[in-house]
């Protein structure tokens, strides 16, 4: 379903919106394939793998791929410009097709030109700094600081602003806080209501006078006042793409398919699918992909986000069937080991090395490998609030 629908402004109308009607109806063509439907499906609903297929990596998660290779490689919590330049010239493919839109494309070819980080988000250098690349890469460093995101987003800084600035960074770091709280959170809580604390702890960090913070308000008001998501959906439309409302002046602009792949549309719609899945995978995942834009990318980050929180006993268990264990990163990506073939138990070991070194050198914390558990000091949750870049 991703850029099925997005509106009907500007030379590329696709027709009314979906709805939930359309789950288990037939998929309509995007706005690229000529009126053609999807290859992989001709109906909307989940495609399973089978538990002995390989899946193959994609653009919401290899990026993510590179960062905690290149994290633990370095020994390092903290990338620098330099290390991220590095690992993206090492590891993306120069030329097509490799698996890079917008503005990490301008951030890649910059760095070939010899730019690092954070010059690669530029205005200057990239006009491309408000889409949404920077959710879809970045969101792991949440979880590399439990129940800290004060050091998530110093980790996150630098590759945040690899290729975005202003609201698309500060949203990027809104996605980051919840991963980071997604340990923080009380169990005890039902997943809704989990959920709920921790979009409420992320919304403190936005700067009330940015269209991003007006965003979730919105949204949020519109939940709150019962309304079904697909009205808030169309909602959503009308206000910030028809009414160009809150200073989200983008369709004014007049940029291709009417910035589709820009970073506040789709963080309105994102929200739209938190809400009102109510900490049910499943739910959230079917709403996101049905609401429309680059609708891959909010399932990627709530499935992703859930997915955590719940673990792969509990994802399986949602689901009703077993996953497969491989991962082959050279789908989209190259030069790693293996011919890019990785299990996500490695994957995972992986990143439990990186939280290990920020958990004892960043957080005065300490491991018992013997329990299998972190000792953290008492820390009192503040979240940090955002001063407006210049």
């Amino acid at each position: 379903t991703e850029m099925d629908k997005i509106g009907n402004i500007g030379s590329i109308k696709t027709g009314a919106f979906y709805t939930r009607e359309n789950w288990n109806q037939a998929d309509q063509p995007n706005i690229w394939n000529d009126g053609e439907t999807s290859t992989l499906s001709k109906t909307i609903d989940f495609i399973w793998a089978e538990p002995d297929s390989i899946w193959g990596a994609d653009d919401d998660t290899d990026i993510e791929y590179i960062y905690q290779d290149i994290l633990y490689s370095n020994k390092t919590s903290f990338l620098t410009g330099e290390q991220i330049s590095q690992g993206w010239l090492t590891h993306i493919k120069p030329e097509e097709e490799n698996y890079l839109w917008v503005s990490n494309q301008k951030a890649f070819d910059r760095m070939r030109q010899g730019m690092v980080p954070p010059q690669t988000s530029d205005p200057r250098y990239n006009e491309h700094y408000e889409m949404i690349d920077a959710q879809l890469t970045t969101e792991i460093f949440g979880l590399y600081a439990p129940t800290r995101p004060d050091i998530a987003l110093k980790m996150a800084w630098l590759p945040i602003r690899t290729t975005a600035r202003e609201n698309a960074a500060w949203i990027a770091e809104f996605y980051v806080i919840m991963h980071s709280l997604a340990l923080q959170v009380d169990a005890s809580l039902s997943m809704k209501e989990q959920i709920q604390w921790m979009a409420e702890q992320a919304r403190l960090h936005l700067p009330d006078s940015a269209y991003c913070a007006k965003m979730y308000d919105f949204v949020k008001s519109q939940y709150g006042a019962g309304l079904t998501w697909e009205e808030a959906r169309d909602n959503v439309y009308q206000r910030y793409q028809v009414e160009q409302a809150d200073g989200y002046t983008m369709t004014s602009r007049n940029l291709h398919c009417n910035a589709c792949f820009a970073a506040g549309i789709n963080f309105a719609a994102s929200l739209v699918s938190l809400f009102w899945g109510e900490g049910d995978i499943l739910e959230t995942i079917k709403i996101g992909a049905l609401a429309g834009w680059d609708s891959d990318n909010p399932t990627s980050t709530w499935g992703g986000l859930l997915g955590f929180m719940l673990g792969k006993n509990g994802v399986e268990q949602a689901f009703g069937r077993q996953f497969s264990e491989k991962f082959h990163i050279h789908r989209t990506r190259i030069g790693f080991p293996n011919d890019g073939i990785d299990t996500f138990s490695a994957m995972a070991q992986k990143g439990v090395f990186i939280i290990d070194r920020v958990v004892q050198e960043h957080m005065g914390g300490g491991i018992d490998l013997e329990k299998n558990v972190w000792y953290l000091p008492e820390f009192k949750l503040q979240i940090p609030v955002v001063e407006p870049e210049n």
